[in-house]
């Protein structure tokens, strides 16, 4: 007579091998395997994802005082690797907001108040129509699709608009006709007004802020200051709106990895702050501005 046992597969073999419980051994254990494959290749993406934006949040931090980048501008990108875009800007903008709380602490008091009130005030209200526009874009359905070998991949309008800007801010800060831009006074709140709804609908600010403050006749100190505190009322906004979408969005966020990214950004500030001579980081500039082109065009035509 044949013997009744089930015949166990090598899969069931393995498992018993590795100690898998023998009731899921019974069952034949090789979809768990595979699961526990999976977690195993989980757990090593997630570290992965906490080294890359820790260090861009360091790197980013540092280069700030060095380059014409924000922090926004290359922190943003590494979130959107691992994360929806809207819940990418949102912890982006946490994080910016904090390490903007830092330094406002630290020189926030040498800000030139008349400057900031022509310049903040208009970007505190287009930072809400950005901040609601982006929320528009995200409800958008995508408008085009198409395959990659197995892969169906999808262009959705937040990531289009996102994509784009990211690419336009790149080039804005590489080519050196951009690199000396600046703007009389008179132009300030306007300045604040087109700084403050980019910032509002994808965090890139920095570059334009310094291209209408450079002209505004203030000290070295004073300009600094005066940067940090227009973007810290610009964070607060953006937040303010996002804050009604953090149903949707703190479900797709990792806030504990925004906490390393917090502690990295400070870090990288106070090791920056710590260097007596400015340096110019051209190539840098360079080698981070063709990323960041090459990121928005993948996130444009929907790769990432």
């Amino acid at each position: 007579m044949p013997d009744p046992r089930p015949i166990i597969c090598i899969c069931c073999s393995i498992g018993r091998t590795i100690g898998v419980n023998e009731q899921i051994v019974s069952r034949c254990p090789c979809s768990i395997i595979l699961v526990f494959f999976v977690c195993h290749q989980a757990k090593v993406v997630k570290k992965m994802m906490y080294v890359i934006v820790c260090l861009v949040a360091l790197g980013a931090s540092f280069l700030t005082l060095f380059s014409g980048f924000g922090l926004s501008t290359l922190l943003m990108p590494a979130f959107a690797l691992f994360f929806p875009l809207e819940a990418a800007i949102a912890m982006t903008a946490v994080v910016h907001l904090a390490n903007n709380a830092f330094k406002l602490a630290l020189v926030g008091r040498k800000a030139d108040k008349e400057v900031l009130l022509k310049f903040a005030l208009p970007g505190i209200a287009t930072a809400f129509a950005g901040a609601w526009l982006l929320n528009y874009f995200s409800g958008l359905p995508a408008f085009a699709s198409y395959t990659l070998g197995q892969r169906e991949f999808q262009v959705t309008p937040v990531k289009l608009v996102i994509g784009l800007l990211m690419v336009g801010f790149a080039l804005l800060e590489l080519l050196p006709r951009f690199e000396k831009m600046a703007f009389a006074k008179k132009w300030l709140p306007l300045g604040g007004a087109v700084s403050g709804f980019f910032g509002g609908l994808s965090g890139h600010q920095g570059a334009l802020r310094s291209a209408f403050l450079s002209k505004a006749g203030l000290e070295k100190e004073a300009f600094i200051a005066t940067g940090v505190v227009a973007a810290f009322l610009i964070d607060l906004t953006r937040l303010s709106v996002y804050a009604g979408h953090l149903g949707t969005i703190g479900k797709n966020a990792d806030w504990a990895l925004v906490a390393a990214a917090i502690a990295a950004a400070f870090a990288g500030a106070f090791v920056g702050s710590k260097l007596l001579k400015k340096v110019t980081l051209r190539a840098v500039q360079l080698i981070v501005g063709v990323m960041l082109a090459l990121i928005g065009i993948l996130l444009a035509v929907g790769l990432i």
